[in-house]
């Protein structure tokens, strides 16, 4: 048995062929079970998010596997008679599939590296699964351990700690210039789509005071009462930056809207509190000479791009980082698995062992008919404990060289040894293994 991954991203497919296959969160458990009652895998999970849809399951074999789930995709798109999922899909076997779950699971393999959603996506994924009952030993393991090494990648790195969106950049300025952002009051001068998004980046991160300034007042009204704020009429916006900590603008206008003597005024207001402007109009409605103002900050769009750059590089240095842990923990994983093959010869010896003493304990009870029921079980214990004593040794060689490249010829070879069966087909992982042996650490 082996894991194998197949899906399509925002990296292989665009985004009219990932909306074929997108599937909503209900549907999930119902696809998980469809994969494992005939799309050829023996324990399934689906990914669906706006940029990838993946599926993560185990198959006797990663070719027939492949074939299986995507001819199982091409029958759920929402078009089964356009042009065909090939040539988008990907597919991934054994150490490779560990290797992209969990570089899935940590944001590393993101649009945005670093983006803190796709955990928690990875993490409704399994639940969806487990709620279809289609997952099982392999699955169960490489999902948790998938959570695990997020988790230690978020913590041991930097990943996720530098804005990478120029709306998100004014915020993480703001916070330079101030500080603590509660108890500051922000102003939305405009109405621009990415001025809006810092604005509401900025309450998300505990401005509690917005006003919304807007030439059309119904549009003002409307966001206001999204960000529980309040709108005001654009000509009393001048008056209103004395009060005003942090300016968000990006009015369209073709002049500047703010200029020195504007914010000197607001300045002097205010005893030279001082105030943080952001210019996100192209052109711009702030006058830069404003930056030469005493106490105010003015930060245009290119400011702004200048901070996500060098965050951007900050991410990928920690994303090296980070890869180097997925590799160390795909190592580890890849240990476990490779110990599972090991398990149904460890069952057949064990069994083995056990009907030779039992015919042999058996045997000599049979000459001995005058023994107290306590002698024997005296002597029934005896059996038991020499196969325990005599087997522990190979068997704990076993497991651990099941764990090496060359675990399954070892395997093979202590089969050959005691004249054990072949181990059925499919019968790799049986579920009766014993929880948390030879589990990676």
């Amino acid at each position: 048995m082996e894991l194998i991954v197949v899906g399509l991203s925002h990296k292989t497919a665009p985004v009219e062929v990932r909306e074929r296959l997108a599937f909503s969160p209900t549907a999930l458990p119902e696809v998980c079970r469809g994969l494992t009652c005939d799309g050829g895998a023996e324990e399934a999970m689906v990914l669906s998010t706006c940029n990838r849809v993946e599926v993560y399951a185990v198959a006797p074999s990663p070719d027939a596997g492949f074939a299986a789930v995507a001819a199982f995709l091409e029958r759920q798109t929402d078009a089964p008679d356009g042009p065909g999922l090939a040539a988008h899909l990907y597919h991934y076997p054994g150490s490779e599939a560990i290797g992209h779950m969990f570089r899935v699971a940590s944001s590393l393999d993101s649009m945005v590296v670093g983006e803190p959603q796709i955990l928690g996506q990875f993490k409704d994924a399994f639940e969806a699964a487990l709620s279809a009952k289609s997952t099982g030993v392999v699955l169960n393991k490489l999902a948790k351990k998938a959570i695990s090494v997020a988790k230690r990648v978020r913590t041991e790195t930097h990943i996720a700690e530098n804005a990478v969106s120029v709306s998100y950049a004014a915020v993480e300025l703001a916070r330079k210039v101030f500080g603590d952002l509660s108890g500051k009051c922000a102003m939305l001068l405009g109405a621009g789509e990415m001025a809006e998004l810092a604005l509401r980046h900025l309450v998300g991160a505990g401005c509690p005071e917005v006003c919304v300034v807007n030439r059309t007042p119904e549009r003002a009204e409307k966001l206001a009462a999204e960000l529980g704020g309040r709108a005001l009429p654009y000509a009393e916006f001048p008056e209103a930056l004395k009060d005003t900590d942090i300016v968000v603008c990006s009015t369209g206008a073709d002049a500047y809207v703010i200029d020195p003597p504007m914010v000197e005024g607001a300045l002097r207001a205010r005893g030279h509190r001082p105030v943080f402007l952001i210019d996100i109009s192209v052109p711009r409605n702030i006058d830069p000479a404003v930056n030469r103002v005493d106490d105010a900050y003015l930060y245009d769009i290119d400011d702004l791009q200048q901070v996500v750059d060098a965050n951007l590089r900050e991410r990928a240095a920690e994303a090296r980082k980070a890869h180097l842990i997925v590799d160390e923990e795909v190592a580890g994983t890849v240990r476990w698995l490779r110990s599972l093959d090991v398990v149904p010869t460890i069952t057949a010896l064990r069994g083995h062992a056990e009907a030779i003493a039992r015919a042999e304990v058996e045997k000599t009870l049979g000459r001995l008919g005058h023994l107290s029921e306590k002698d024997r079980k005296l002597v029934e214990a005896l059996g038991a404990s020499i196969i325990n004593k005599l087997l522990h040794a190979p068997f704990s060689s076993l497991r651990r060289e099941a764990q090496e490249e060359n675990g399954a010829d070892i395997v093979e070879a202590a089969r050959r040894l005691f004249d054990l069966p072949p181990v059925p087909a499919g019968n790799a992982a049986p579920g009766g293994r014993e929880p948390g042996e030879g589990d990676p650490q």
